[in-house]
């Protein structure tokens, strides 16, 4: 058929006409991180609005906290007070009554007394520190001994505490250090002995009493547990923000003891990952400069690989290289952290302050980037005890290593510091990006001991799985796949309430400045 001229211009009209009136091209989603990232450029030095940024910012975990020493010494004065502990006067030590004047007083009395109750919170604490008669090092040790009796029937304040914190910053999960039952295991290595016939020792120490020690092990953190949500009012409509934080625990042995002691702990250690799963790996604690562990250190790296050979599905994080010259021999410096990972079998290292006084330091990161061997960093703990801050410490030499970290707080309430302050500290004295920030957050996750597969397919950069592939998480529902990973992986779950907060976080309208 011939269309004819006039028809032909009709037809035209009508196709521009048509186009003109379509609807506009969609634009592009906002690119919320950038967003992000431009403002917090913006607020880095003004220190109101970025406390105020990094406090909200979704922080992942905190996997390197001692449980006793995220307490804040206020805390322990208080619940000394109603438990009617006392007060050594010469050293401002907690102890239990009866309080034997003038030595002693009893604790309730701080509240009436300002100078006893500031004096005494300098001692449970580095609150006012001024290294005069004696170094941060020894100072902050010596607060464990002077608050420890007041942890005594408040595991349940203590969860609350550190749990409402961690919510109050934007955390979702914390791995908690603590050494249940350990004084018992301590006796039962001594008790067996030691040797190098270490399978002959397991054996020996796998009897009623270590059953009996983690069976009493599991009833406390029962106990604990129900009594911090009942306080707590979990599951109610009323509920504490710790409530909902994820907590896990690490059983830690104390390192300065015997090999026959060190044995009996990690034996008892091994056990309680195994028959509880809130206790989700082993750590190792307490001054690795001590004379004592620096000795044994060796033996209980052994110690450890044994034992992970029986168990390698324990995992295991371990402090090390937590050293400097001014606190150790050059030997100590050589092979903390190598031993530690290749011997003992560590997933990942606490502090790893000394890394590049190793042998081959190079050769050492480049094998823990491999493995993805990762390191908790504690900026403020290794500034107070180690005097390592700045340029002198590794933190930068690990990144461009390829070794993954992550940022902790290691002993919050001792220190008086919390998760949101080692992240401002990070990104001031390093100059690092949001994205660095939210790198270890999401680091934060990936290397916890929570169990179950990953949602991520690879974290250099990080990319979702198969399953959640090119989902957002917190403005979709999860595909279907997607939401059976969620379902039946703890740590899939943990990483996409992550990134529902980081969606949210993002999208925020930053104050006008």
């Amino acid at each position: 058929m011939t269309i004819s001229r006039g028809h032909s211009l009709l037809l035209l009209l009508t196709l521009a006409l048509s186009a003109c009136t379509s609807p506009p091209a969609a634009s592009p989603p906002p690119d919320n991180e950038a967003r992000t990232e431009a403002y917090l450029q913006q607020i880095r030095d003004r220190p109101p609005y970025l406390d105020a940024f990094l406090r909200r910012m979704p922080k992942g975990g905190d996997l390197h906290s001692h449980f006793s020493g995220a307490i804040y010494a206020e805390s322990y004065l208080r619940w000394a007070a109603q438990d009617g502990l006392c007060i050594t006067r010469s050293t401002l030590t907690l102890s239990k009554p009866p309080c034997r004047a003038p030595e002693q007083v009893p604790a309730s009395q701080a509240n009436r007394h300002p100078a006893l109750y500031a004096q005494t919170i300098d001692a449970l604490s580095m609150h006012n520190f001024l290294p005069l008669a004696e170094t941060g090092h020894d100072h902050f040790f010596a607060t464990f001994s002077k608050f420890g009796a007041a942890q005594d029937n408040h595991y349940a304040d203590m969860l609350a505490e550190v749990t409402n914190r961690a919510a109050n910053q934007s955390e979702v999960y914390l791995e908690l250090m603590a050494s249940p039952g350990m004084d018992i295991a301590r006796k039962l290595g001594a008790a067996a002995g030691w040797g190098e016939d270490m399978t002959q020792l397991h054996a020996k120490l796998l009897g009623p009493v270590m059953t009996a020690t983690v069976a009493e092990a599991r009833r406390q953190l029962d106990a604990a547990e129900v009594a911090w949500r009942r306080q707590s009012k979990c599951g109610s409509s009323t509920p504490e923000p710790g409530c909902a934080v994820t907590v896990r625990y690490l059983a830690q042995v104390i390192r300065i003891a015997t090999p026959a002691e060190s044995f009996g702990q990690f034996v008892l250690a091994f056990e309680l990952v195994k028959a509880d799963p809130r206790i989700v790996g082993i750590n190792l604690v307490a001054p690795e400069d001590n004379k004592v562990a620096l000795a044994n250190y060796d033996v209980q790296m052994r110690q450890i690989g044994f034992l992970h050979a029986l168990m390698p599905e324990v995992k295991i994080s371990l402090h090390a290289g937590e050293l400097t010259p001014a606190l150790a021999p050059p030997d100590a410096l050589r092979s903390h952290i190598r031993s530690a990972v290749e011997v003992a079998g560590a997933s990942r290292i606490g502090h790893g302050v000394d890394v590049l006084g190793e042998d081959d330091a190079a050769g050492l990161m480049a094998e823990m980037a491999k493995r993805k061997t990762m390191v908790e960093i504690n900026l403020t703990s290794n500034d107070t005890i180690l005097d390592v801050v700045g340029s002198r410490h590794p933190f930068q030499a690990y990144r461009r290593a390829g070794v993954p970290v992550a940022l902790s707080t290691d002993d919050e309430g001792v220190s008086r510091i919390d998760l949101t302050h080692e992240y401002q500290r990070a990104m001031l004295t390093y100059g690092l990006s949001y994205r660095d920030l939210k790198t270890f957050a999401r680091n934060s996750l990936e290397y916890a001991f929570l169990p179950g597969e990953s949602l991520w397919r690879t974290t250099t950069p990080f990319a979702m799985g198969a399953p959640c592939a090119g989902t957002v998480a917190g403005t979709e529902t999860p595909p279907p796949a997607c939401r059976a990973l969620l379902d039946r992986s703890e740590k899939a779950a943990a990483q996409w309430r992550l990134e529902e907060q980081f969606t949210r976080f993002e999208a925020s309208a930053w104050p006008v400045q």
